[in-house]
């Protein structure tokens, strides 16, 4: 979907069309979730500190986050898709990867289906087509907004040679870092990269990998359900906080978001862990692994706080979540417990 965030407040309130919009949180360590395209131009992106888009587009408007309107919106959009072609993986609110090989006429059905999407919903999207995951993920991401753009993996070769490694998904800002201080600072010289010398610097599983994702080799296929191992919850504070109670009442309110969705989602787990991020930005997790799965706030919550009081920050706290892993349906034996939960 194209800018979806924006495009979603933008159906409520028109009167924003054309302009810098901006959607982001209001305190002073809020990061950008998405800009339209306007404000794209003042060089605003996602994950951007709200503070510092702001700077770069004063006049820009800046909206609260809505995910609940966001989800619906998915949804509407997502089904949709699921009504034209069979096998969808959907792989967040705004993103999907859809399998076409037994289509008869795929670009046809795919335009079709820009067009559906935008008629229902008024909503636009950018479709990549190619013979693999990878190929069709990069060039969904070319022309946008309302793209439309299919490529063999040869001709994704030649189109992103000269792009940086960071252009492919699973290559993350640090791994570029690492290949540049290597003089490897395309895909091309990547995928030409000499393995050995890849190896001794990444290892070889991850070398490998390196440069498959150069040649945009991929052959992951298309699954129709996302499996969600894990679900979570965190929160980045305005101000470091260090009095323990606050951060046992913070880390209560986030449970009970945690796992009203879990109960909602009929699934539970048993691995139970917290994350803490303190001032000097170092990141502690601590966990405890359960024998029966859990997905209620009266046991999730005792073994959070009772990891948060063991950890007893030794700094002020930047960032607080809760998170439980290893989700599993909730089986019947367990339906009781869950209704008493609720």
């Amino acid at each position: 979907m194209d800018a979806f965030y924006v495009s979603v407040e933008l159906r409520r309130r028109p009167e924003l069309r054309g302009m810098p919009v901006i959607v982001a949180g209001s305190g002073p360590r809020a990061v950008v979730t998405t800009a339209s395209y306007e404000a794209r131009r003042f060089g605003v992106g996602s994950a951007m500190p709200a503070a510092r888009a702001r700077r770069s587009c004063p006049d820009a408007v800046v909206l609260t986050p809505d995910f609940s309107n966001y989800r619906e919106a998915s949804r509407e959009v997502m089904g949709i898709v699921r009504a034209h072609v069979a096998s969808v993986e959907v792989v967040g609110l705004d993103e999907a990867y859809l399998e076409l090989t037994d289509l008869p006429a795929p670009h046809a059905v795919m335009r079709l289906l820009a067009q559906e999407i935008q008629r229902a919903t008024g909503l636009g999207c950018s479709i990549g087509i190619g013979p693999n995951k990878l190929v069709a993920k990069v060039a969904s991401d070319t022309e946008k907004p309302g793209g439309f753009v299919t490529l063999t993996r040869a001709q994704a070769c030649a189109r992103f040679g000269a792009a940086a490694p960071g252009l492919v998904p699973g290559i993350g800002p640090k791994t570029v870092h690492r290949l540049h201080a290597q003089g490897i600072d395309t895909l091309a010289k990547l995928a030409r990269a000499s393995p050995q010398r890849l190896a001794a610097r990444f290892g070889p599983r991850l070398a490998a990998e390196l440069v498959r994702r150069a040649r945009f080799e991929d052959d992951a296929p298309v699954t129709e359900q996302r499996k969600v191992l894990s679900e979570s919850r965190e929160t980045t504070f305005d101000r470091d906080i260090s009095d323990l109670g606050k951060l046992e009442t913070i880390l209560a309110g986030l449970v009970e978001r945690l796992c009203e969705t879990l109960c909602a989602q009929g699934s539970g787990g048993r691995t139970i862990g917290i994350k803490v991020r303190l001032d000097d930005f170092s990141t502690h997790t601590r966990a405890r692994t359960l024998a029966e799965p859990a997905a209620t706030a009266d046991r999730v919550g005792p073994v959070a706080l009772g990891l948060l009081q063991r950890f007893r920050p030794s700094r002020p706290v930047r960032l607080l979540g809760v998170r439980v892993a290893g989700l599993e349906p909730a089986a019947a034996p367990r339906q009781e417990q869950l209704t008493l939960g609720l």
